[in-house]
Order: structure tokens, then C-alpha cells, then sequence
């Protein structure tokens, strides 16, 4: 099979067009389309249904791009360890974690660590899935769970806790809620169910029973499938949510309240795949996040 044709193959099934995988290869749209007819004839197999609205792996297509999916990462973590300096670390590093802690802990402190380390070059991918590590779509997670994926790798980070906060505004035109039935009578803002994306922690929205008592369930004022987007909202003075405890330390601004009220623990671990175990880049990163855990504790 010929390589150049299957590197072709491969962006173009990344890509889901003629069109935009010239663009990656720096190749014409016809050049693109003759290399994968190319690939077909000596294949004597359609890799590709063409449709209007972009192109669709076939079956036999679909078992070509696993392998050359697979293929090509493998050759991009060869690639990286490869270059990387044995004095100093450096090249790629793509780091994923959910949108929260990335936006909130994590983002801000990117700066010290590549004043550290200039030679590496830092990708964030902030989401609340899990990308698959062992498929190079990204080097290192920081998850709030135990990874379900095997030959990973785990290191355990810190454990926090869901707290109640509110915003000084909100509480100033509510009152600020002396026992958890109190609760019954202000604005909750919790956590939206969403199938694509498991929650967090399996009770996550313990504070809508806190202190309830049969028969007068909770109403929350919104759902947000996003604990970002629940921290925003509380900030805005929209309600009362329970929270991970980092974040009210990263934004400031949010008053504890309740402070006898404690929900869920929440583990964080930082995953990456075996084949990265010697990588500098991942080693240097992993003690930079330990060290400013430590910091912030």
C-alpha cells in the first residue's frame, strides 16, 4: 500500500472532505481526489461515499482509517520522544482536563510553566468528556474520576469538596440562609442532565434535598450542564450552588455559605498513556502541578 496515498487517505477521513484535507496537506483539492482514487483502484474497493454535503466512510473505509488512525499516532509519539532533548524538555504537549478546572485553576497558571519550560508547546483541550489518550488525542488528563480507559496511567492529585456559595450581591437582597431548610426559600442553580457527559459526582445535585423535608421538593431557578457554567451563573447573583471548593478560591468573590453543609468529595488524577511514561514533557508537567497544588492548599 502506498504511504503517501494512505497519508492522503488519513487527512481526508479526518478532514470528511477533499476540500479542507488539501488545505492540511498543502495540496489541490484534484490532487487530493486523484490520490484517493488511486488508493481505491489498487484497492479495487470504495473507501468513500461522495455526497453533496461532504464524504462518508464506507465500510472498508471505516477499517482503513482505524488502522491508519492508529498508525499515525503511534508515529506522532515516536516522533516526539524522538525529538525531544535529553538536557532539556521539549515539543508538543496537548493537555485536556474539563472546562472548570481548566478555565478557572489551571489556565491562569500555564504562564509559570512555560516561563519554566519555553521549549514546550502547551495545547489545551478544555471538555467535559474524556478524550482517548491511548489515540493521541491528547498527551495528559487531568480527570475528575479514575480513568475507565486500561494502560493508563494515574497519578492522584488532590480530593475536594462541594461547598454552598453565593454572591455578595444575591445574598444582600435575599438574606443569607442560616440552616439548610432556609434553602427552601431561595434561588438554586444546579447541575443539568446531559447523556453525552456524565456529571461529575453521582449525587450532584444534593443541595436541592439539604435540609428539605418530605413533601416540598426543591424547584431550581436553572439547570446548566457545565459546573463553569454554574459557577458564572452564582457569580452573576442568580442563586445559591453548590461548588468544588477550588473555585471559590480562584475567583474570590463568592461567600461560603452554610459552612456545615459538605456534599460529594471530588478526586482529581492526572492520566497519561504508558507508552509516555520516560517523556520529560509529561514528567516536568506533573511535578509543576504537584507543586502548585501544594501551593494553593
Amino acid at each position: 500500500m502506498d504511504w503517501d496515498k494512505l497519508r492522503v487517505f488519513h487527512a481526508v477521513a479526518e478532514a470528511g472532505s477533499f476540500t479542507h484535507a488539501g488545505e492540511v496537506l498543502n495540496l489541490s483539492q484534484s490532487a487530493v481526489s486523484r490520490q484517493i482514487s488511486a488508493l481505491e483502484e489498487s484497492l479495487n474497493l470504495p473507501l468513500f461515499h461522495r455526497h453533496a454535503r461532504g464524504l462518508i466512510l464506507t465500510e472498508q473505509g471505516e477499517l482503513l482509517y482505524r488502522t491508519a488512525r492508529d498508525i499515525f499516532s503511534k508515529l506522532a509519539m515516536t516522533e516526539a520522544l524522538l525529538t525531544e532533548s535529553r538536557e532539556r524538555p521539549q515539543g508538543p504537549l496537548k493537555i485536556t482536563t474539563t472546562v472548570a478546572f481548566g478555565s478557572l485553576w489551571l489556565t491562569p497558571r500555564i504562564k509559570d510553566f512555560l516561563d519554566l519550560y519555553p521549549d514546550i508547546q502547551v495545547t489545551l483541550v478544555l471538555f467535559d468528556g474524556e478524550l482517548d489518550l491511548a489515540m493521541r488525542e491528547a498527551d495528559v488528563a487531568i480527570r475528575m474520576m479514575p480513568p475507565r480507559q486500561p494502560d493508563l496511567i494515574q497519578r492522584h492529585l488532590l480530593t475536594m469538596h462541594y461547598n454552598v456559595y453565593a454572591a455578595p450581591d444575591y445574598l444582600a437582597r435575599h438574606g443569607t440562609p442560616a440552616s439548610p431548610e432556609d434553602l427552601d426559600r431561595h434561588h438554586i442553580v444546579v447541575y443539568g442532565d446531559d447523556a453525552r457527559i456524565s456529571p461529575p459526582v453521582s449525587n450532584v445535585n444534593w443541595l436541592l434535598e439539604a435540609g428539605a423535608g418530605p413533601g416540598r421538593p426543591r424547584r431550581p431557578v436553572l439547570e446548566v450542564n457545565n459546573i463553569y457554567g454554574i459557577y458564572r451563573a452564582v457569580k452573576s447573583g442568580l442563586g445559591v450552588a453548590a461548588l468544588p471548593d477550588y473555585m471559590s478560591a480562584e475567583a474570590g468573590s463568592l461567600v461560603h455559605i452554610l459552612p456545615e453543609l459538605t456534599g460529594p468529595k471530588l478526586d482529581a488524577y492526572f492520566v497519561y498513556p504508558e507508552e509516555l511514561r520516560h517523556s520529560k514533557r509529561i514528567t516536568v508537567f506533573r511535578d509543576f502541578l504537584l507543586q502548585k497544588i501544594q501551593e494553593s492548599v
